[in-house]
């Protein structure tokens, strides 16, 4: 399942296309909130319930990341890209079965269990191949291919809201909707698997010996650095603070607004979604490359320090204005996705490019423990809340100062990031007196 190398003269801008074309896809999970509920009133499910099948998936992503990530490193990336078509596309099929049935353990074990396999494998699948194309600027390069994954839901959140509307919202339609995404995302992703190319080495090239400028750093030891963990403190913090909204974005403002008088109804709260999508995508493009531009660290202090800002506006008035909370949620989810597009980068300015897919595979683990610990955070109190008789945004306001606290902790890892010691540095690597310019 090797990759063919890329002829003299390709150009490296195909190579996007093809992460894209992945990515798009598996995005699809931000799209999840769209069938919640008909699900709840489909099987008789809780909100934290109906949440399981994304948490999960969330959780593989960051577990299959972390173990497979040496091994896609090693197989390449269209080996990668063909588990994750295998995966993500039977997860679908074993869910649209399991709705048929109703039998909703069936849906949790494949959109959850089998289709958060080919999430993580797919997610890391081009990443170091795209920092090996484009060195000169890795903000923009990862930017571009994972803000496909932002922006999957803007297309499959008006298409599966459709797709329910025609097919209905009872068991078997929502059956018949699984089943047409996992097909359909079979095709898509395999013109990813068709298309990508790796770099010729440079020496192949006729260029001399391949050169590593920088630390290098393996994967092995850069989990036993602090400033490994230090990132993962960022990252978790700033995807349980992003993904509590968009897991239930569609319920939440419908909620915040139904006493008012302009209540969401179902289609647009599935816009609100779409609009999330488009944000979470923006960001992933545009943040990561500002952050080629400023550095990774000051960023970080931007996705962090303000969107704790924006929290604190939609939990203090929210409520009061709908532009002011679409807007502010629309900052956070950009936020969010430009988190998650320049960890890339910064892994690579601390770590080097030697085993950049690798660690940043183990990194993803934040990921997999803040998508239980945001959805879990903001259903569980919105349950107990609604149980104790309260309604609207105060269902969600403790939630939201909750999610300013770990923006806070998150802030104060990112700080205390500093370039990686000599000490764990490999003998191919070629150590500079100079700080990486990026760690700022």
């Amino acid at each position: 399942m090797s990759p063919p190398m890329a002829p003299a003269g390709w150009s490296r801008w195909l190579v996007p296309p093809a992460a894209l074309s992945v990515h798009l896809s598996i995005g699809q999970a931000y799209a999840w909130s769209v069938f919640k509920p008909p699900l709840e009133s489909a099987l008789g499910l809780s909100g934290t319930q109906s949440a399981l099948p994304f948490q999960l998936g969330i959780v593989m992503l960051g577990l299959s990341a972390a173990f497979g990530g040496t091994l896609v490193e090693r197989k390449g990336p269209r080996w990668a890209m063909t588990v994750a078509l295998v995966c993500f596309s039977s997860g679908f099929l074993l869910a649209a079965l399991g709705a048929a049935v109703e039998q909703y353990w069936l849906i949790v074990f494949g959109y959850g269990f089998v289709g958060g396999i080919g999430l993580g494998i797919g997610y890391i699948s081009p990443v170091s191949t795209l920092i090996k194309w484009f060195p000169d600027r890795p903000g923009m390069a990862t930017g571009i291919a994972i803000m496909g994954f932002g922006g999957g839901a803007l297309i499959a959140s008006p298409w599966s809201a459709q797709m329910l509307e025609s097919f209905g919202a009872d068991s078997s339609g929502i059956a018949l909707a699984f089943l047409v995404h996992g097909l359909t995302y079979a095709v898509f992703m395999l013109l990813g698997v068709l298309l990508v190319r790796v770099p010729r080495p440079a020496k192949a090239a006729g260029d001399g010996p391949a050169v590593l400028d920088g630390p290098q750093v393996s994967a092995r030891s850069a989990v036993r650095t602090p400033q490994f963990w230090c990132l993962w403190i960022v990252l978790c913090m700033n995807v349980t603070a992003g993904i509590g909204i968009l897991e239930k974005a569609a319920p939440m403002i419908t909620d915040f607004f139904a006493g008012t008088s302009t209540p969401v109804s179902v289609s647009a709260a599935a816009g609100f979604v779409a609009l999330l999508s488009a944000a979470n995508m923006a960001g992933r493009i545009g943040w990561s490359s500002t952050s080629d531009l400023i550095g990774r660290k000051n960023i970080y202090r931007v996705y962090l320090g303000v969107g704790a800002l924006m929290y604190a506006l939609i939990a203090l008035a929210g409520d009061s204005s709908k532009p002011l909370f679409i807007l502010c949620a629309l900052v956070i989810l950009s936020f969010y996705g430009g988190g998650f597009a320049t960890v890339p980068a910064y892994l690579k300015d601390l770590f080097g490019t030697y085993q950049v897919g690798a660690i940043h595979g183990r990194l993803l683990t934040a990921w997999s423990t803040a998508g239980v610990l945001g959805p879990l955070i903001v259903n569980w109190i919105a349950d107990r809340q609604e149980e104790a008789g309260k309604d609207g945004s105060s269902l969600y306001t403790l939630s939201l100062f909750i999610m300013i606290g770990l923006l806070a902790v998150g802030f104060v890892a990112n700080e205390l990031v500093r370039p990686v010691h000599p000490r764990h540095h490999e003998p191919v690597a070629r150590p500079q007196e100079k700080e990486a310019s990026d760690v700022r």
